[in-house]
């Protein structure tokens, strides 16, 4: 018998876990019989509603996609079968991903779903995100070649199969683009979330600038264009020289640490 039976439990935890999967799944499990019907009926609108109200609020695109039906039919498997790592409220979004990453049968749903739903999490995230754009110790407008770059705690560098910051309830193909999507997800200096589409170089460079603080732009670009190997070096040089300074007027890169 599964625990949520409450058999051979003390009296409250029995009732609690009764009550707990009649608020998952309604159809499925009985209410426990002491509790008036009507009074157990406001518990389960005032959860479905809260949870269903905050996924909508959060992923914006996915509930504009979806068919009425279909949503609520997802957020209602979701409160059914998803067991939650955290209790906290706003980090729900988070426990959506994990369900339709580890329990949900995806079979039928789009191929981006998945991708999408990371991406409008990120969003939240960066929004909620208590951090703020580094000053100290720095220069804004230091020297982005001789300098280190320092890049915003508050941007994300992110890579999808489908071009998820393009999907909206207008347009929304299956097809399989030959190249990934790169994004760098900010939160700009007026507290804004914006996106940046990003090619393969310019994310390498953001890789590079994450991966080895300290390194200097011009070493940087200059990595990069050894591993191009046959493109013009002096134009590699150029355009990773404005991609920096593309960067910063974005306030992905916080300013430029001295040397």
């Amino acid at each position: 018998m599964p625990p949520s039976s409450g058999e051979n439990l003390p009296g409250y935890r029995a009732v609690q876990l009764v009550f707990a999967a009649h608020l998952r799944d309604p159809s499925c499990n009985p209410p426990p019989s002491d509790v008036e019907p009507r009074r157990m009926q406001i518990y389960v609108d005032l959860i479905y509603n809260n949870v269903e109200r905050f996924l909508a609020n959060t992923f914006r695109i996915i509930r504009s996609i979806s068919s009425d039906e279909a949503w609520h039919a997802m957020v209602r498997d979701f409160l059914k079968r998803h067991r939650a790592a955290s209790p906290y409220f706003q980090e729900i979004p988070l426990e959506f991903i994990a369900y339709l990453e580890g329990v949900r049968d995806c079979s039928a749903d789009p191929p981006w779903l998945l991708e999408l739903a990371h991406y409008e999490w990120v969003e939240l995230a960066l929004d909620l995100d208590t951090g703020e754009i580094p000053s100290v110790n720095m220069a804004i407008d230091g020297d982005l070649m001789d300098g280190s770059p320092v890049l915003s705690p508050l941007a994300w560098l992110v890579s999808y199969q489908y071009p998820v910051h393009r999907l909206s309830a207008r347009h929304h193909s299956n097809d399989l683009p030959a190249q990934p999507t790169y994004l760098i997800v900010y939160r700009d200096r007026s507290d804004r979330v914006r996106f940046l589409e990003a090619n393969r170089v310019t994310a390498r460079l953001y890789s590079i600038l994450q991966a080895e603080p300290g390194i200097t732009g011009q070493l940087a670009i200059e990595m990069i264009a050894d591993e191009l190997g046959g493109h013009d070096r002096d134009a590699v040089v150029r355009g990773g020289r404005q991609t920096l300074e593309q960067l910063r007027d974005c306030a992905i890169i916080a300013g430029v640490k001295g040397h």
